[in-house]
């Protein structure tokens, strides 16, 4: 069976089917599309007209949670713990993930510097209540890598350029959530979910958005640092 993953650049929910897929050792097709300029051929088998999509035996799977139950109950390697409770509360963080990246989108979209930082507390809370679940590390649930590290992956991938762009100070005081982001920084299935040239694409888009953090990209003495940096 051929397993077709239908990809945008920059979606982070894409990104965990993609590190699952990896971490599974799954072989896959990928196809990039332009979510600005849908084809009629992903809207049809799209519903919500989102990626990601998932083709499995030509039937389209859409919907990040569905895609890795469904990768989780047909492939080798599962990434859900066997315990039926710690494999709950693995899915109840897996949504939390989500809500994590309702509020970076809310971070990034800020119209001024006010909402900004009312957006940047709002993450720095939810990253303290992760800092209380999170055991000895490496991972989330220990020595083992899941479900709930492949979703938090794409998170963290985010403050990778936002570190550049300002001291928003979201991670002060949280040494084991710093810990799981540098430890999930690394993981190859993580590194490779994107594009070599993501960091890029991303600050190019934070730049066109009508926001307050746009602005600070665009201010004469941020955007050559970030130049280089990226």
């Amino acid at each position: 069976m051929t397993l077709h993953l239908i990809s945008h650049h920059l979606c982070p929910y894409v990104q965990r089917a993609a590190i699952s897929l990896a971490e599974k050792g799954v072989l896959f097709d990928r196809t990039y599309i332009d979510l600005s300029n849908k084809p009629d051929w992903f809207l049809k088998i799209s519903p919500l007209g989102k990626t990601p999509v998932l083709v499995a035996e030509n039937t389209p799977i859409f919907e990040s949670a569905v895609i890795l139950e469904y990768l989780e109950d047909t492939q080798p390697n599962p990434l859900h713990p066997n315990n039926p409770l710690t494999r709950a509360r693995d899915r109840a963080w897996v949504e939390f993930g989500s809500a994590v990246l309702n509020d970076i989108a809310g971070f990034y979209n800020a119209d001024n510097s006010e909402n900004l930082s009312k957006k940047s507390i709002a993450l720095s809370e939810k990253f303290t209540r992760l800092e209380t679940e999170i055991g000895e590390g490496p991972y989330f649930n220990g020595a083992d890598f899941s479900l709930v590290d492949a979703v938090f992956g794409p998170v963290f991938r985010y403050f990778d350029v936002f570190d550049q762009i300002l001291d928003h100070s979201i991670f002060e005081g949280k040494p084991k959530v710093a810990h799981w982001r540098a430890m999930l920084t690394k993981r190859p299935s993580i590194v490779e979910a994107v594009s070599s040239d993501y960091n890029n694409q991303l600050l190019e888009f934070l730049k066109n958005r009508d926001s307050h953090l746009a602005a600070l990209i665009a201010s004469a003495n941020l955007a050559p640092a970030l130049s280089n940096a990226l």
